[in-house]
């Protein structure tokens, strides 16, 4: 078995030496998705809930070019700069996985690449 590597241009371009997501066998790692325009690799504007919404959609991106989905996500690992912010991302966080959510670790971090408010990263499978 042998590992792939994922990448779209739907997400985020890698800003360092990483891929966007592996694949072995049907299991997908996602790499951490911060609040980056794909098409200009620009933060978002705005607070915690615009950042998380980009960052989710970029992960779903990376997801699909996995084909892979929300509903196989089994494990999510979220940061957050300020778990001040906690309640607002689960608000943006709920809707991507309105039944049967994967497993969880939500942490607060010193400090982001780019000084974003969020980062999610996910372990998910394919069909």
């Amino acid at each position: 078995m042998s590992k792939k590597i994922i990448s779209t241009t739907n997400a985020p371009a890698a800003i360092g030496p990483y891929s966007q997501a592996n694949q072995l066998g049907n299991m997908v790692f996602t790499s951490g998705q911060i609040p980056l325009v794909p098409e200009t690799m620009e933060i978002i504007e705005g607070g915690v809930k615009e950042q998380a919404e980009l960052v989710m959609e970029n992960l779903m991106a990376v997801l699909k070019a996995a084909n892979a989905s929300a509903d196989t996500v089994i494990k999510t690992t979220c940061f957050l700069s300020d778990m001040n912010d906690f309640v607002a991302f689960n608000e943006v966080y709920a809707r991507y996985f309105p039944e049967n959510a994967p497993a969880r670790s939500c942490v607060e971090v010193a400090r982001l690449p780019k000084n974003v408010l969020v980062e999610v990263e996910a372990i998910a499978y394919t069909l």
